[in-house]
């Protein structure tokens, strides 16, 4: 496994590779000491804004945009559809701790009684399921996109707490962190090569976001109100580097973003976002 993993400064991998029985906690704190060592004058709360985080013209152009965002009518279309009662008469809130406040950043979690990471959609899917209606498919932004974006305003400044607590739990993290780390497609890329060992440097135009503080905004708005879902992000990120992407919802793009998700734990949720 080794083999597949890519080499980085910092994180103590100097020309050598993941220690991939490390522990999520200390996975974490790796990546926080490499980021504050390469980039000393960004506090780690900023890390929250993306890219935004390297560039502060940027970060006050995304200020303006914030003041009176583009995409209030989809965040006013995911409230109706959340208080909209289901075929049993219960509404989401119903189904969900606290009313669903405050608890979309403990996602994704480890089941243990279904064996699997459950992501936030998952739960609202399984919500709909057992009150009568199908399930929304994952990453339709018109359906599953615009509930989840409104669901998450709900959690909005509550710090990322996703948890890792058993062996199997720790097995999805550690698969999750494999794909993060595993060079893949013809262009020989890995999800860290651009979001941790060139995070702050430009590709063509624009500058790569670093893994810290990504998780923490998702679904986006791009360019106004198109809604990206992150998982359909991992789709697009997969074909940029030319290899062939799993669906979203799949095993290996849960525990993907059950790694990616610890990696911003104590981190404050920012949603919903504008992005370019």
């Amino acid at each position: 496994m080794k083999k597949a993993i890519v080499g980085l400064i910092g994180l103590g991998l100097l020309g050598g590779a993941v220690n991939v029985m490390a522990s999520p906690e200390s996975d974490r704190q790796e990546v926080i000491k490499y980021f504050t060592t390469k980039y000393p004058n960004i506090s780690i709360e900023d890390y929250v804004y993306g890219a935004l985080a390297f560039d502060a013209d940027s970060k006050a152009q995304y200020d303006a945009i914030m003041e009176f965002p583009p995409y209030e009518s989809v965040l006013e279309k995911g409230r109706k559809m959340w208080e909209t009662p289901l075929k049993s008469g219960k509404k989401y809130a119903d189904c969900m701790p606290n009313g669903g406040r405050n608890i979309a950043g403990n996602y994704p979690y480890f089941d243990e009684k279904l064996g699997k990471v459950v992501t936030l959609e998952d739960a609202l899917n399984a919500c709909r399921v057992a009150n009568g209606e199908e399930a929304y498919k994952l990453g339709d932004k018109g359906t599953m996109g615009t509930l989840t974006a409104y669901m998450r305003t709900l959690s909005d400044g509550m710090l990322m707490n996703v948890k890792v607590e058993s062996p199997k739990a720790l097995a999805a993290y550690e698969d999750g962190k494999k794909t993060f780390y595993s060079r893949a497609g013809q262009l020989n890329f890995a999800c860290a090569t651009c979001h941790i060992q060139n995070a702050g440097v430009r590709l063509r135009s624009e500058l790569l976001s670093p893994v810290l503080g990504q998780t923490v905004h998702w679904p986006v708005f791009r360019g106004g109100d198109n809604l990206v879902t992150l998982q359909s992000r991992y789709q697009g990120c997969f074909k940029q580097v030319r290899h062939v992407p799993d669906k979203q919802g799949s095993a290996k793009f849960n525990n993907l973003e059950y790694f990616h998700s610890y990696m911003s734990n104590g981190l404050p949720m920012q949603a919903s976002v504008f992005r370019k």
